[in-house]
């Protein structure tokens, strides 16, 4: 019994790659011939490879539950000492199942903001979509009754929160089917404005608003 015992922890750390190297031209050759060493040695290699994976695959939850459901239906009653082993792969991909169903669920979301003239453009009006993505908030704007600016002259986009701190989302010259971008979120700077602007060094608003709105989560 004391023999199996050890063999079990030397095939562990054989399949691991923690075996001392003394050891495994011995174990390898035990293995070799006998065919129970080497089903426990392919058991822990499945093991190890599921927990090693298991964190790699967060983008495809579907494809995590897939491979642990497979190596469960192939996998035989498992020696003491790895019981352990499937348990700490059973904590590992509940926890990669619940960060990319959260990432899912998170990544996506969307606001909407529907923008009005002010005295500046009394004819135009917008509207704009914030979706949330891996890299930031992408903002699609697309207003109409605002002429086209050019050369030093151009139209600038930001979010603002409540205590009036404005956040720059990005610059244009045509407003029809803008694309910005944000690294803050709608939720914390819900104000929408598009201010006129021109290239004089000075990087503050010029306070000319042309479109004002407010983003609000959207159904």
């Amino acid at each position: 019994m004391r023999r199996h015992q050890r063999d079990e922890a030397e095939i562990a750390a054989l399949a691991d790659g923690s075996l001392a190297p003394e050891r495994r031209a011995e174990l390898d050759a035990r293995i070799a011939a006998s065919p129970e060493l080497a089903d426990l040695l392919a058991e822990q290699q499945r093991a190890v490879a599921l927990a090693r994976s298991a964190a790699t695959e967060v983008e495809a939850p579907a494809a995590l539950r897939a491979r642990i459901e497979n190596g469960r239906a192939r996998r035989r009653p498992a020696p003491r000492h790895l019981v352990a082993v499937g348990s700490a792969v059973a904590v590992v991909a509940a926890i990669v199942v619940a960060l990319a169903v959260r990432s899912t669920e998170s990544q996506g979301a969307q606001f909407r903001a529907a923008l009005a003239s002010t005295a500046l453009a009394p004819g135009a009006a917008g509207e704009a979509t914030m979706t949330k993505t891996t890299s930031g908030w992408r903002i699609e704007l697309h207003a109409t009754g605002l002429p086209r600016r050019q050369g030093r002259l151009f139209y600038q986009a930001w979010l603002r929160n409540r205590a009036g701190v404005l956040v720059p989302i990005g610059t244009f010259n045509e407003s029809r089917k803008v694309t910005l971008w944000a690294g803050v979120s709608p939720k914390d700077y819900p104000g929408l404005t598009v201010t006129r602007e021109q290239a004089d060094g000075n990087q503050a608003s010029s306070g000319q608003k042309v479109l004002v709105g407010t983003a609000r989560p959207r159904d």
